[in-house]
């Protein structure tokens, strides 16, 4: 059953805002195809995604990509009632990638589009199926490129609470990745690496902790990172490797769950959410468990398919959007 307040309409949903290249068909709340093209390769020899790099491969996947989103929901477009595409924040070459694409297969079926907010996207992963969540719920969204607290006490849209002031969490894995010699995406490197350290070897510091606002700030602990290594020989880095990213990654973790948690003192919230790159990370999802057992909050964890970029969460934040009917949307202006 689908989610109450989600429309009924069959959405074929592209996102684009970084370096993968996904596209889903998504019904209501049933995921009838989620499918994504990852470059994670094309880009680790840069030790980050490269924007041009990455507007390439787009515009070499997006039309396979989407083809198969169609071959594997067992649709076709006469049974697609809209399209939607995220329009940012992103990457603007690989955004304009998406609005382009999907820009061109509206108009030439003259069906609807609806271009959707990428962080909203990460927000209604969490009405989608198995046991969508309605609002309304505090959601942690954390991922590669943002870090913010939203407020969602109604479908079609969400309210901030606090955002990062500099690095996002996600981003700052990936540079304390680079600073270890773990390798690229960042994330799951620091995770494989931390579970063989102690937490507790080194202490990092855990910024905007007395200053009682919602705001995250993770600039200061990538520099203390730098200075911890900058004072190890190579020997004693590569043998407190494992301790470093174990008390790197509780740091950022730690901070993600004091903000959440100060923010549940803010008001009536009956329900937790995690959403971003960064609620794959396991000690994040421990963590933020155990606060909402501590509390008696129900804790909506999605599959980790939909916590990285995909367009099946587009396609959710749509379901609770007005398209803008062909041929509207073909005015530039308007979008990226």
């Amino acid at each position: 059953m689908a989610s109450a307040g989600l429309a009924e309409r069959t959405v074929l949903a592209i996102e684009t805002s970084c370096d993968d290249t996904c596209a889903a068909v998504v019904s209501g709340a049933r995921i009838r195809s989620n499918v994504i093209s990852s470059q994670a390769k094309a880009h680790e020899r840069y030790g980050g995604v490269v924007p041009e790099v990455a507007s390439r491969h787009h515009v070499q996947l997006i039309n396979p990509v989407v083809r198969a989103a169609l071959e594997q929901a067992g649709t076709g477009w006469d049974d697609i009632d809209a399209v939607a595409v995220t329009r940012g924040p992103g990457l603007i070459g690989a955004l304009l990638v998406g609005v382009s694409s999907a820009k061109a297969l509206a108009g030439a079926r003259r069906l609807p589009m609806i271009g959707v907010d990428h962080l909203h996207g990460h927000v209604a992963a969490n009405f989608l199926e198995p046991e969508p969540l309605d609002p309304p719920f505090l959601c942690l969204i954390a991922s590669g490129g943002h870090t913010l607290l939203a407020g969602v006490r109604e479908h079609g849209s969400f309210e901030v609470l606090g955002q990062t002031l500099d690095d996002a969490a996600g981003e700052a894995l990936d540079k304390g990745a680079r600073l270890l010699g773990l390798g690229y995406p960042g994330g799951p490197a620091i995770q494989r690496a931390a579970e063989q350290g102690d937490p507790e070897a080194f202490r990092f510091p855990v910024a905007m902790s007395r200053d009682g606002s919602l705001d995250f700030s993770f600039s200061g602990l990538k520099t203390a990172l730098l200075y911890a290594t900058r004072e190890l020989s190579d020997e004693e880095l590569e043998a407190r490797r494992a301790d470093l990213a174990a008390s790197y990654q509780a740091a950022v973790v730690g901070q993600l769950v004091a903000k959440l948690e100060r923010a549940l003192k803010t008001g009536e919230w009956p329900a937790v959410a995690l959403g971003g790159g960064v609620a794959a990370n396991a000690l994040l999802r421990e963590r933020v468990g155990a606060l909402c057992a501590e509390r008696g909050l129900p804790l909506k964890l999605v599959p980790l398919e939909l916590c990285t970029d995909n367009a099946a969460m587009i396609a959710a934040a749509a379901q609770a959007s007005e398209p803008t009917p062909y041929p509207g949307y073909l005015d530039w202006d308007a979008w990226v």
